[in-house]
């Protein structure tokens, strides 16, 4: 025999219930009882339970009025699906090497959240957070969290900043910025903001802000401003060694061997060929990891720097096949570093 779901679970309904008064304060009766698919009956059966059980729910009549959770010195319980819970102690082990860690922050925090879901649930995600184990992302770089929790705030408000700024080789800028977006890239956290002093756009590793001061100065970012796409071509300009590569095909075959830090690709007036104009900090990993994984035969038309570094790849390469007892060497000062850009 069939049996009425709803019936079968009320306890579900009241929980989706309290959920939606979490995320949505001030729903009407009408819209509550539409998201469950139930009666207004229902939706009042529902909210009497849960004030029953000792949440707060307050009512409201009239035009505006509607459901709201109330103030309470216990806050709502916390709800998950057992593939939320998984999802999240997942996404946190991806990103947090130390999340395993009872005394690292992150790692105390995720055993807390794990501590207080049902046993059905934190079970698996204890198992989880215990047997899975995370490679460290050497480029990571986290930043403080009162840092990151300003800059935040700055951007959200919209208010300008001063903050203290390390530049890569160690030189401490004083200066005001327009933060407008926060930007997390391959385990970097970059603010992308307007310096004033140079009065230019900047994006600052926010691991190297050591201090913010939130002005009471009203800013206004970019209308058209796409933050991710900003901060790839911005990763890809302004370096210390120019380069200009050309490649012996179409645009459309090389473009999906580009990434955005190697700078902007763009046709051939023919549209045989095309061109490659950017910038690098590091011109032997531009030429051992990013141009010789291209398929396509290129020719470095600008930056002598670069010129050197594919020479030495070349001849590396050479000596691999030539050789057959190759001898040990120095590390040179232009062999790759896996620190990249940025």
């Amino acid at each position: 025999m069939d049996l009425d779901p709803v019936a079968v679970s009320p306890t579900a309904k009241v929980l989706r219930t309290l959920e939606i008064l979490q995320t949505r304060p001030g729903i009407t009766a009408d819209d509550l009882a539409q998201r469950l698919d139930v009666s207004d009956r229902a939706v009042r059966r529902y909210v009497a339970i849960l004030r029953e059980a000792g949440v707060p729910v307050e009512s409201t009549r009239g035009r505006d009025g509607g459901y709201q959770l109330g103030r309470s010195l216990r806050p709502p319980p916390l709800m998950f699906t057992a593939a939320e819970a998984l999802g999240l102690v997942m996404a946190v082990l991806d990103g947090h090497h130390a999340a395993a860690d009872p005394d690292d922050p992150v790692g105390s925090a995720l055993g807390k959240l794990i501590r207080s879901l049902p046993s059905h649930t934190g079970r698996q995600a204890a198992l989880v957070r215990e047997h899975a184990r995370a490679v460290p992302d050497r480029r990571a770089a986290r930043p403080d969290p009162t840092v990151t929790s300003l800059l935040v705030e700055a951007v959200a408000n919209r208010r300008g900043v001063r903050l203290d700024y390390t530049t890569a080789s160690g030189s401490l800028v004083d200066s005001q910025v327009d933060p407008w977006a926060i930007v997390v890239r391959h385990g970097c956290w970059y603010l992308l903001c307007l310096a004033h002093e140079a009065d230019a756009a900047r994006a600052y590793r926010i691991d190297r802000i050591d201090r913010v001061d939130i002005l009471n100065v009203d800013i206004e970012p970019p209308d058209d401003l796409n933050p991710v796409i900003w901060l790839e071509r911005q990763l890809g300009t302004g370096w210390k060694y120019a380069t200009c590569v050309e490649f012996a095909a179409p645009y459309d075959r090389v473009k999906p061997y580009i990434s955005p830090p190697m700078g902007q690709l763009e046709p051939s007036e023919d549209g045989a060929n095309c061109v490659l104009r950017g910038s690098t900090n590091n011109p032997a990993m531009y030429a051992g990891e990013w141009l010789a994984a291209i398929p396509y035969p290129f020719h470095v038309r600008n930056g002598p720097e670069l010129k050197q570094a594919v020479t030495d790849v070349a001849r590396r390469m050479l000596q691999a096949v030539n050789e057959p007892n190759p001898k040990p060497r120095r590390a040179s000062r232009t062999e790759p570093q896996r620190t990249g850009h940025s």
